[in-house]
């Protein structure tokens, strides 16, 4: 039982480190072959003492009793031999009772792990000496640090302590003779039950011994460091390679405890709105009240999702010395990148050519990096610029790789005004610079040629270069197309270097198919990338979103790749920042409230809702399986709890196990039922057998199709391909699974890849998997791993935000809506409360338009939705006020967020509310309940030369009526109620406040449409100006005629005194 390496052994609670050495001719035996004696009481083995002798509890008579009997004897029993019945004697390193004789000695209890005393070979080790790293550090077990590594089997493991430079001080190294006797981690196992005299035991700390060498070597520690310094560099590969940083308690306690004020001075306010109704306007005031609740529900439902806002860092470094070693082939996984076009000419092929050009240059190992390109409109446009940029990567690549450059996309590379020649050391790097430069701008009039030919279509249809028709030249009916451009076709870059994979894939569309647009798209490049790839992770990203952190998949792959909890991670999401907007964003098109607030909120739930794009998924999570249960650990049990508490816990346990009884008394009697149907014929236990490996392929054909190729990709978790299949085997199975009729009778787009039922299709995929217990992660780095171009002109802003809104009626009106569907599963109540509001704030629209108009048929009725402020009254207005004001600025606060942003969100959550989700609420239902469709079109009208032009761009939408309607109707009746009040003199002032109050916080919330309504020449459309004032004229006269200034009975003529005959 010779043991060739090094016992470990501590305590993680205490933070102790002891090592133990042996050398090569240290013997170790076991208890019982030293002593071979029992305890005649627990029959365990009794320990040696430290002299190498049996432990003896009486020197009268010597009867066998272990130390741990010995010690429960004295403190719990009589304190007395069971054979001689004389008192024992307290033992050193015994816990002292009642009754013991003062010893002049000193109790050794408190040194129970210092072996200076006594011991002549061992010592403890100085963390400021030097330590000889070749004769010993080869052989230190590396530590883990909070958690065991699942990837590490339990042989190699070694003890966890705290991570903390100043607790590693305290680690004692102790060096044993060869007489020492090494004492088991339980008193009452062998060491042989540990393994550690086996030759099993042998053959793993030789292997175990090797592979710290190889650590050692990664991490090329100096051979005169400390200990100290040592282990922690040694074990940075093991620490968690990301960590949570909650808010600051300075910032985000005040942030809860305003929120509960405020809801406390939000039920206060109701009381006094319901308890005082106005009784000369009860409609007004009714109504008012009804659209204030529905406010206030709406304002629950979006801020308690963020009452646990979290921020994440990631640690590239840790990632690299885990899974790339030198020396070594890198073990980072393999991810599938898909990006999605449809219109050449509404997306135009230079910005997608940039995207695909950023993916390719990403810093990724490139054998473990595929571009699927999926061209929706099979444009020949797409097909020939993509041909292109695939050319221009063989150059544009290596000499990224080459100078570290960033962003990876030309475009934004050579038009960024900044300092490109910072941290640049290579003397050639300006003169190849000016040649990628100039190559650059070749390519891009290369594509300019292919978009200007692309204008007019040949009455034939496109032809190839070989003469052949076009396939797509009819987009609504042609086959589906594949072409692999780089990577495992001998393609290789300038420098002689291997490319990332590039696929354009072009899915066949049939007439009479329903192809689901955006979601069916990503379903076929899911099931291509399986067949052809199989990476075990994917991302997302737009055709207009390239990569503008070249690291931005390690940084995705820190969470995914975690041992510790990157299992239960379905998708890491990004936050979208754009380029290209003016430095006021008017149309709040950055969107930093949502990015910066609400997802950091969802991130300390159960994670970020999907957004549509920059999101890495994990593979296993898109094709509808259950996120892996976490083993429960047993509970621990203790004579410490009084015993009524046991006695509630006993009842618990009994009413489980009576429940889990009766189960399976059903289970049983149903096993029964069809063991009798199954023996009723002779052979059926038989055909069973035989049939169940169809049955089982026939169920998974039902799931994913009928591609066994693609069947037996799916089943793979780290993704993978089966080594007999040839190229030209998987290109055909390829081309099966992006024909039309393929998803027919499967669970594609029902339980698998992207959901269908909506336009936004992204809500139900997160969703989805969310309700499988999956969880999400909000990465944010420093540098923003993507960026995109948005629309900035308020036309396209508002028909954006159309679309989103009709997507959150349509699965409000589904049966995945959130407010009945997924409950048992495991979606968390605040996740889920996120999830409502993400599909019922469209209704918000009618209260809100509703509300919006309230102050203006109050100046020109002069009525008003409040009765005469008390003290009492103005007390709560102002606290409301206040407290809605304190609670957006500890937002800002935690959330890093500028007034300014907060600001223009507040005003168009407005402007967007009473435009575009109304259109879509009622675009909606006509569309769920009656099967109509309508579309809102937006046609340009003009547009300017200069910075930010495409900003004053107008188009023409009737989204643009009913927020124009509302600003001239409150301009009209704040003009109308100050001329009232001219007119009726000082007394009129005190109740038209409230009123001008309202109707200057409508008008203030709409100014940025005023703004985009005028444009940079500040002259208005006809068509908008016609319309509204036509409109607003005819409910002021509307109003004028039901309830006009004068009284009813007519004109009240006073004698003013003069004779006028």
């Amino acid at each position: 039982m010779n043991t060739g390496g090094r016992l470990i052994a501590g305590s993680h609670n205490r933070n102790e480190f002891v090592l133990i050495n042996a050398d090569e001719s240290a013997r170790i035996r076991s208890v019982e072959e030293l002593s071979g004696q029992l305890c005649q009481i627990c029959g365990d083995e009794i320990e040696l003492s430290d002299d190498g002798e049996s432990f003896v509890a009486c020197n009268e008579c010597a009867f066998p009793v272990c130390r741990t009997c010995y010690e429960y004897e004295r403190r719990e029993g009589n304190q007395s031999c069971p054979q001689c019945k004389t008192r024992y004697k307290r033992i050193k390193g015994s816990p002292r009772v009642e009754g013991d004789e003062e010893d002049d000695g000193i109790d050794d209890l408190d040194f129970e792990f210092d072996y200076k005393s006594g011991l002549g070979s061992e010592h403890v080790f100085d963390p400021n000496s030097e330590f000889d790293l070749a004769a010993h550090g080869s052989q230190m077990p590396l530590l883990t640090y909070g958690d065991e590594d699942v990837e590490v089997s339990s042989d190699r493991h070694a003890l966890i302590v705290s991570p903390s430079p100043s607790q590693i001080n305290r680690f004692h190294a102790h060096f044993a003779d060869q007489t020492r006797h090494l004492r088991p981690m339980v008193p009452q196992k062998d060491l042989a039950v540990y393994g550690y005299g086996s030759v099993a035991w042998k053959d793993r700390m030789e292997e175990w011994k090797r592979k710290q060498t190889e650590t050692l070597k990664v991490v090329k520690q100096d051979e005169d460091s400390s200990l100290g310094d040592e282990i922690p560099m040694m074990d940075e590969g093991r620490q968690p390679l990301s960590r949570k940083v909650p808010i600051k308690s300075s910032k985000i306690n005040p942030y809860r405890m305003m929120i509960i004020l405020r809801l406390v001075i939000l039920g206060l306010f109701f009381h006094y709105r319901i308890r005082h109704p106005v009784k000369d306007a009860y409609a007004l005031w009714l109504v008012s009240v009804i659209c204030e609740i529905w406010f206030a529900v709406s304002w629950v439902l979006d801020q308690f999702p963020k009452w646990y806002p979290i921020e994440r860092e990631t640690y590239l470094d840790r990632l690299s010395l885990r899974y790339e070693k030198e020396g070594k082939p890198s073990e980072l996984a393999g991810v599938d990148v898909f990006v999605s076009t449809v219109d050449p000419l509404k997306e135009p092929p230079l910005i997608t050519a940039n995207t695909v050009l950023s993916i390719l240059a990403v810093d990724y190992p490139v054998d473990r990096v595929a571009c699927y390109v999926s061209d929706d409109g099979a444009a020949m446009l797409t097909f020939e610029a993509l041909s292109e940029t695939a050319e221009f990567a063989r150059k544009w690549v290596p000499f990224c790789k080459k100078y570290s450059i960033e962003p990876r996309a030309p475009e934004w590379y050579f038009c960024h005004k900044m300092d490109y020649l910072k941290n640049k050391v290579h003397p050639s790097f300006v003169r190849e610079r000016r040649a990628m430069k100039r190559d650059y701008e070749e390519f891009k009039v290369k594509i300019n040629a292919l978009v200007a030919t692309a204008q007019k279509v040949p009455e034939e249809g496109w032809t190839m270069q070989d003469g052949t028709p076009w396939p797509g030249n009819n987009v609504r009916d042609h086959p589906g197309m594949i072409q692999v451009f780089l990577g495992n076709n001998g393609v290789l870059d300038v420098e002689n270097h291997e490319l990332p994979r590039l696929v354009y894939v072009s899915r066949e569309k049939r007439p009479g198919f329903d192809h689901h647009k955006k979601a069916g798209a990503m379903n076929s490049l899911i099931r291509v990338s399986g067949v052809l790839s199989n990476a075990p992770y994917l991302l997302n990203v737009d055709c207009d979103h390239y990569i503008n952190n070249s690291k931005a998949l390690r940084e995705a792959m820190c969470f995914m790749m975690d041992p510790q909890s990157g299992k239960k991670i379905c998708y890491v999401q990004f936050p979208q920042r754009f380029d290209g907007i003016d430095r006021h964003d008017r149309y709040s098109n950055r969107n930093v409230v949502f990015f910066d607030i609400n997802m950091k909120g969802l991130d300390g739930l159960q994670g970020p809702i999907y957004v549509g794009t920059g999101c890495v998924f994990r593979r296993q999570a898109l094709y509808g399986y259950d996120a892996p249960k976490k083993k429960k650990t047993p509970r621990m049990t203790c004579n410490c709890w009084p015993k009524w508490c046991l006695f509630c816990c006993g009842l618990r346990k009994n009413r489980k196990a009576k429940t889990t009884d009766k189960k399976k008394k059903k289970n049983k009697e149903a096993s029964k039922q069809i063991h009798a149907l199954e023996n009723i014929e002779e052979g059926a236990t038989n055909n069973n057998n035989v049939k169940s490996p169809e049955a089982a392929q026939l169920k998974l054909e039902k799931k994913f199709g009928q591609s066994p190729v693609f069947i037996a990709s799916a089943g793979m978790e780290n993704g993978g391909l089966a080594r007999e299949a040839s190229p030209a085997s998987l290109l055909r199975e390829a081309i099966q699974v992006i024909s039309c009729g393929y998803e027919d009778k499967t669970e594609w787009g029902k339980e698998i890849g992207w959901i269908y039922g909506s336009v936004t299709e992204d809500i139900l995929t997160g969703f989805k998997m969310h309700s499988h217990g999956w969880r999400s992660v909000y990465c944010t780095p420093k540098i923003p791993a993507f960026k995109g171009s948005a629309p900035i002109n308020l036309s396209d802003r508002l028909h954006q935000v159309l679309r989103w809104a009709l997507g959150s009626v349509e699965i409000f009106m589904s049966r995945h809506c959130p407010i009945w569907y997924g409950y048992g599963g495991g979606l968390k109540g605040l996740e889920r409360l996120s999830y409502i509001n993400s599909v019922v704030y469209p209704w918000t629209s009618i209260p809100l338009l509703i509300y919006c108009s309230l102050p203006a048929i109050c100046l020109l009725t002069g009525k008003f939705i409040v009765p005469e402020i008390s003290n009492y009254a103005s007390i709560l207005f102002m606290a409301l006020f206040a407290s809605i004001a304190i609670t957006g600025i500890l937002e800002m606060q935690w959330g890093k967020v500028g007034i300014d942003d907060w600001w223009r969100n507040e005003q168009f959550w407005v402007i967007g509310g009473v435009s575009s989700h109304l259109f879509a609420l009622f675009q909606g239902l006509l569309k769920v309940l009656a099967g109509v469709n309508t579309n809102f079109t937006v046609t340009s009208k003009a547009a300017d030369d200069g910075e930010f032009s495409e900003l004053y761009i107008f188009k023409w939408t009737s989204l643009l009526v009913p927020p124009t309607t509302l600003l001239i109707m409150n301009v009209i009746g704040v003009v109308v109620g100050i001329s009232d009040a001219i007119s009726n003199g000082y007394d009129s002032w005190g109740p038209l406040f409230g009123r001008l109050f309202f109707a200057l916080w409508v008008i203030l919330h709409l100014y940025p449409f005023l703004k985009g309504l005028l444009g940079k020449q500040d002259r208005m459309p006809t068509i908008i100006l016609v319309w509204s004032i036509l409109l607003a004229s005819i409910l002021t006269l509307l109003w004028v005629r039901v309830n006009p200034f004068v009284a009813k009975g007519g004109p009240i003529l006073e004698i003013c005194g003069l004779d006028c005959l």
